[in-house]
This record gives structure tokens, sequence and C-alpha cells, in this order.
């Protein structure tokens, strides 16, 4: 399967980077394809201009190609910290301008954008892995988990991707060596679960 892997920290030494190395070691394990995407290390320009907004806007030959490998994946993995209860902005702009009308979703006939669009996109599945410095209780009683909402309701079930699955690692700045080594063996049981070997 070819797999759409992005990961949003802009330091490589922290547990996100781990997590994404371990992500595409077991994906290219198991025989499946990646493409491996660093937003910081893309330097990708996450303001979306006016003229990207509509559906027939021309974009730049680099939007053209990550809106291209959004639409070819087959499967989609996303890794990025909790800041502030969302994906950091560059995380945050990527989705802006690549999960575009006609790319990602469409509203049909006179629909003006009240109804309920299509999902376009060609991914079965969808996974979110997140690190916070909350804990889950906490992230749930008190903030009601928007990253969930905003991954699994407003974006990639809008866009038509069903299956989905979302880890949150906690406490991050607390956590020991034996802690993160347990979870990274949970991320690759994860992505064994979802792209087994073919």
């Amino acid at each position: 399967m070819n797999i759409l892997i992005i990961v949003a920290h802009p330091d490589k030494k922290s547990f996100n980077h781990a997590i994404a190395n371990t992500v595409a070691e077991t994906l290219h394990n198991n025989g499946h394809e990646t493409v491996y995407i660093d937003l910081h290390e893309c330097k990708f320009n996450a303001v979306l201009p006016n003229h990207e907004i509509y559906s027939d806007a021309q974009v730049s030959v680099e939007i053209e190609k990550y809106c291209e490998q959004l639409v070819e994946a087959e499967g989609i993995i996303v890794v990025h910290p909790n800041w502030w209860g969302q994906p950091p902005a560059i995380l945050k702009g990527w989705v802006d301008r690549i999960f575009r009308p006609g790319v990602a979703y469409k509203f049909t006939g006179g629909d003006m954008g009240e109804g309920i669009p299509v999902g376009l996109l060609n991914a079965e599945t969808a996974i979110v892995f997140n690190t916070s410095n909350t804990a889950t209780e906490r992230e749930i009683s008190v903030f009601c988990d928007p990253l969930e909402t905003l991954w699994k309701n407003c974006i990639f079930n809008l866009c038509g991707v069903d299956k989905f699955y979302r880890k949150m690692f906690n406490i991050v700045i607390a956590s020991t060596v034996e802690e993160r080594t347990e979870w990274l063996k949970e991320v690759k049981e994860t992505i064994d679960k979802y792209y087994p070997a073919t």
C-alpha cells in the first residue's frame, strides 16, 4: 500500500520524530511504500493565500504535488504534538492548503456549502499519533478532547476516510526512557495491525 506520513514538530530529536521514524520503519519492513513529509524540514508555508481558496484556483507546482500525494495515499498517518488543544500551525496550514475543495471533498449540485460535502480521498484508514503534557482524563473532562473531534469528525470523516484511529501519548515531559520505549512498541503494534506485512 501507498502510505502518506506527515510529521509536524520542529525538533528532529523530539519524541514525535521517534514516532514518525518508527511508523516509517515498520511500514517499510511490512512491504509498504511510503511518502514521508517532515513539514518543518520542507519549510512548508502554512499561510493560505486568497487566490487558493476556490476549487478552480491555480496552485503552485509544490501545492499540486502535495495534493497528488494526498489523493494517491491508500493510508494516512499524522504525527504531531498537542499545542493548545490544536495541531501546530504548520500542520493546520498544510490541511488548509492541501485538503482542498475538489481534492479532498466536494459539494454536489447547487449546494453552496450549506449541505454535507462528499469525501474524495482514497485512503481507507487514517491514524493520528499525538503527544501531550495533559493527562487523558483532564483532556477529556476539561477540554473535551478537541483533537479527536478535529481529526475524526471535521477532517477525515468529512473527506471520506471511514476508518480512524488516534492515540495520545502522555505525559511526555515527565516520561521515562522505559515508558517511551513501550510507547514506540505500541506504535509498531498499531501499524502492524492496520498495515500488516504484504
